[in-house]
This record gives structure tokens, sequence and C-alpha cells, in this order.
């Protein structure tokens, strides 16, 4: 069974590139040739690599370049199935990874001013995005789109003219033996590093992109908290400055450490009490299954697919991702160990539920079906 999958390019720390190289893993010895279609590829062995990389300048001709290289490139090759994490029309399976970018641009505006917003809509790049998506959810040869919520189902189901019966949702998985309670043995040495004392509150935020992960909405909740609580930023932002000086001029700056990108993050959730995330937009986040794992409760957005597994004070907290006084309010609830704890206990339950093996079972399920609907067409034609 020859399988195709389309990522533009690797990135460590990014989670759909992390959800690629699960799948390869996954498919690895299931009597699957790969074969993965990129512009750059770091890391992987086991499978060919079909180069896709022509010049560009900026992102929209980066995007729309690699889009057309893609296509070419698979007219002159036979796929049993083509899987893109791209917005590509030539795909038989697309994995909604991110989301829908017209409802992305929805939640955006809302915490831009009329400049901002204005903004939005006359930039190209979104405009030549919203274009790839709708050709690509309504081209005739697409036949399955895996999201990793329902969230983000009812979102494409909404804005595109496409069979429900084209959408599955599969969610995310997690190693559940790497992202285990027992990171807790990092818990004294990590807040030791950083100068946290061991019996104070501290949430966690992981993520890249501070804009759209909530982080301004963070460090204004973290003002309304206990004078002891304090938070870890753990990731990148080319804006980081912006977000340090505000946390600075609201007399933040020892309670609030921004670390960067962090090759290993799992020291951090054992030092942690919480994993929040407010994030404006994020259709499934990795890292919320990381921390979930760990035994972390969740605080995050409407807007974030993980909150639709969360029961409210069981395993985690919901609210807007810019309502700062809601989110203090459910940070506040933390910082008291019994509760912290006990919600940790229910969240690791909910992160075993959701593990590599489970989102394998579910991917192979759905590739045996597709190939087997693809076979028994070519039969019937032929």
């Amino acid at each position: 069974m020859k399988l195709a999958l389309i990522r533009q390019r690797y990135a460590q720390d990014g989670g759909a590139e992390r959800f690629v190289a699960r799948a390869i893993e996954a498919l690895r010895g299931e009597s699957f040739a790969l074969t993965l279609v990129t512009r750059e590829w770091t890391q992987g062995q086991g499978f060919a690599v079909l180069s896709c990389d022509p010049f560009y300048l900026g992102r929209t001709w980066r995007d729309w370049s690699f889009a057309r290289c893609v296509c070419r490139r698979l007219a002159e090759k036979r796929f049993d199935l083509v899987q893109s994490h791209e917005r590509v029309s030539c795909c038989d399976v697309y994995r909604a990874g991110d989301g829908v970018h017209r409802e992305w641009l929805v939640q955006l505006a809302r915490a831009r001013g009329s400049l901002g917003r204005l903004g939005l809509r006359l930039n190209p790049y979104h405009r030549y995005t919203m274009r790839a998506e709708r050709r690509l959810f309504e081209s005739p040869q697409l036949k399955a789109v895996i999201c990793n919520s329902r969230m983000v189902r009812d979102e494409i189901l909404g804005y595109f003219r496409i069979d429900t019966g084209k959408l599955h949702v599969i969610y995310s998985g997690v190693d559940v033996s790497a992202y285990h309670p027992d990171l807790k043995r990092h818990r004294a040495e990590v807040r030791a590093r950083y100068g946290i004392p061991e019996q104070v509150p501290l949430f966690l935020f992981v993520g890249s992109g501070f804009e759209r992960k909530g982080v301004a909405t963070l460090v204004e909740a973290m003002a309304l908290l206990p004078q002891d609580a304090h938070a870890l930023i753990v990731g990148r932002d080319k804006h980081i400055a912006r977000f340090v000086q505000r946390a600075n001029r609201l007399g933040l700056d020892k309670r609030i450490l921004f670390l960067g990108r962090q090759a290993d993050v799992k020291p951090f959730y054992g030092a942690a009490d919480a994993l929040v995330l407010p994030t404006l937009y994020d259709p499934f986040p990795n890292v919320a299954l990381e921390a979930m794992a760990a035994g972390l409760p969740l605080v995050t957005s409407h807007k974030s697919g993980a909150a639709e597994l969360l029961v409210e004070g069981k395993n985690g907290f919901v609210c807007d991702a810019l309502d700062r006084v809601a989110l203090a309010g459910h940070m506040a609830a933390l910082c008291e160990p019994q509760t912290a704890s006990r919600m940790g206990g229910a969240a690791r339950e909910l992160g075993q539920s959701l593990s590599d093996e489970k989102m394998k079972q579910r991917m192979m399920a759905l590739y045996h079906d597709l190939v087997g609907t693809v076979q028994s067409s070519t039969s019937v034609s032929a």
C-alpha cells in the first residue's frame, strides 16, 4: 500500500510535525510504503522523500509554490492514498490540524483594534489561504478529512459544501509512558533552578506564537492572583519582548519567567501544578494532552479543541480567551494544593484514554477503509 504524506517543513517543536512523526512511526511495519513530500525534513528514517522546494519570497508565494509543486510531482507518480497536512487540493485525505483559517481570523479579529482588523481583511496571505482552503474542502478528489476535534468538524461543516461522511474525528495521541505523573520527580530541581519555592502554586504555559496562544491574557490574570503564585512561559515568539515588558509593567517580573524554547518540556510538566492555555484558537493543542497525561489539570478556552473533553471542575476549567477575570478565578481555584492534585488525577485518566496506540488503531482503520474503497472502485472500472 503506497501512502504519500505531505508536510511542507518539519520543526521539532511543532505540534503538526509531531503528529506526522507519530503517524510515520505508527504506519511503519504495517505493509505501507511511505513517501514524505516536503521542502525540508530533518529527522526520521524508514520512508522515501519526494522533494518539493521551489523558490519563493514571502509566505503567500511559499505556500502557493509548494502546493503547485506537490500536485505536479504527484501527477507523475502513483499512490494508493495521498494524505496532506497542508492546504493542497490534490490529496485524498487531509488532516485539518490547523483548523479552519476563516474561523481563526474571526477569533483573531476579536483581539485586534479597528486598524488591525482592516489589516487582516487586506492581507494577501489570508485571502490566498481562504481560497486554498475552499478548493481543498470542496475538491471532488477529497475522500476524507481527519479532524482533531469535534469543534473543527463543526466549523468545516459550517463554512464549506462537504459531505458529512467525509469528516472523521480522530484525536491526537500521546505517549502515556513518557508523559506520566512520575515526572514530578523533577519538581524540586526545576523549581530550585528558577528560584521558585517548592510549596507555591506554579502555572505552566507551553507554546509558540504568544498572541494566538493567549499569553497576554495569562499575564493579566496573574496580576489578579495571590502574590505567591508563579508562572513559567515555555516557547518562542518573535515579539517576546513585548510580553516581557507587559509583565514587568504589572510588577510580575519575579513571578512570571519567560524561558524561551526548551528542548525537553517534560521536566516543566513535573514542576508545575497546572497547564494554562487561554488560546484564541487552537484545533487541539498537543501540549494539553501531554500535560493531562502527566497529571496536570488544564485551564483553556472555549476555542481550544481540548475544551470539549474537559469536565468543568473535575479535570480542568474553560473560559473565554479574553476574559482575564474568569481565567484568574480558575487559576485561583488551582492555587489550593488539594484541588490541583485531585483534578490532576482525573486529568491523567483522560490522558491515558488518548494514547498513541489508540490513535494508531483509528488511523489504520480509516486507511484500510479508504484503500478498500479505492481498490473496489478500480476493480469496477476495470
